[in-house]
């Protein structure tokens, strides 16, 4: 017997037998990307007609609210169930203290009925921050010495959030970071009988350099120093379940890592923790890598799509924000 040969006999574990096939790869596979997974971040801007592409976002676009709901009700027919809803606000709406973020005839207001009134079925995620209301394009109420101010920013919180549930949104994300605002918020919603309306918290949501393309998009980069105070230190893991722990304990229904690329172990650490529904956030930052990378032929764009949503999904995460889902469900869809 050859020496290749007796070293083959030696071997009894064969993993490979049950990657010979696409049928056998299928059957054990652990882990499938669906589109029920997907939540579709859209932008909204005043105006009507309009559909205007973010340069650092190739294939995202700031709708205009007629154009808006045509785009959602294509896809919804694709499968697609949710969408998180950002505003784009006039620089003339905006003041120091967000007040436009809660008129019931703003912006987001009319947006969430008039989808509604259109696509009913679809669930309409809002989100819950003050940063593109407010001059200074940060998430709280600054004092003369820049410092953000926790509770005093709770309480316009409330204000947003009961005026989004009012206008109908099924589902309001606080994405501030403020210490106590998930208990505040729910409440105020079941006191005012929004008992139904869900909160997708921003639980583990750190102070990234990866959400530059995002800030492009709604003009809300901040106007001085930056979110470190309020948003998580990335070096830190332990402290993402302590922030989920009191998200839950306080009344969220689901919790969320953002961003998701380079935090997969927090989303793995926090699916391990809790039994309530993880969120992941595939932020601009990670999308617009993977669409320059393809424009310059570096990447097969599909496959590096799929493969990075599914690593999301193999951490842990139940479902996805993220700005590829509409390529994702036509995908799925052939």
């Amino acid at each position: 017997m050859s020496s290749e040969n007796s070293t083959t006999a030696t071997i009894t574990n064969r993993p490979r037998r049950l990657r010979r096939t696409e049928t056998l790869r299928r059957m054990v596979r652990e882990n499938t990307l669906t589109v029920d997974d997907l939540i579709y971040p859209m932008f909204v801007m005043s105006g009507e007609g309009q559909k205007v592409e973010i340069s650092s976002m190739p294939g995202c676009y700031r709708f205009t609210l007629d154009l808006l709901v045509e785009e959602i009700a294509e896809i919804y027919s694709l499968g697609i169930g949710a969408i998180a809803l950002f505003p784009v606000i006039p620089e003339n709406l905006k003041d120091d203290t967000g007040s436009e973020s809660y008129n019931p005839d703003g912006l987001v207001q009319r947006t969430v009925k008039a989808i509604k009134q259109a696509v009913p079925r679809i669930l309409v995620i809002t989100d819950v921050a003050l940063d593109p209301f407010t001059t200074h394009c940060h998430d709280g109420i600054v004092d003369e010495n820049g410092v953000i101010l926790n509770d005093q920013t709770v309480e316009v919180l409330v204000k947003m959030s009961l005026s989004q549930a009012e206008a109908g949104s099924d589902m309001v994300a606080p994405s501030d970071m403020m210490d106590g605002r998930i208990g505040a918020i729910r409440q105020a919603l079941d006191t005012a009988g929004y008992i139904d309306t869900r909160i997708l918290a921003y639980s583990a949501k750190y102070a990234s350099a990866y959400y530059g393309p995002f800030r492009d998009a709604l003009d809300s980069a901040p106007k001085f120093g930056d979110k470190k105070t309020y948003q998580m230190d990335a070096a830190n893991s332990r402290e993402a379940i302590k922030e989920v722990a009191l998200d839950i304990a306080e009344g969220a229904d689901i919790v969320m890592v953002k961003p998701a690329l380079a935090y997969l172990d927090i989303i793995y650490q926090v699916k391990n923790y809790t039994n309530v529904p993880v969120a992941a956030y595939n932020v601009s930052g990670e999308y617009s890598m993977i669409k320059a990378a393809a424009q310059n032929g570096w990447i097969d764009e599909k496959k590096v799509i799929l493969e990075t949503l599914l690593s999301m999904k193999r951490a842990g995460a139940d479902l996805i924000l993220t700005y590829f889902a509409k390529e994702v469900a036509l995908m799925l869809h052939k």
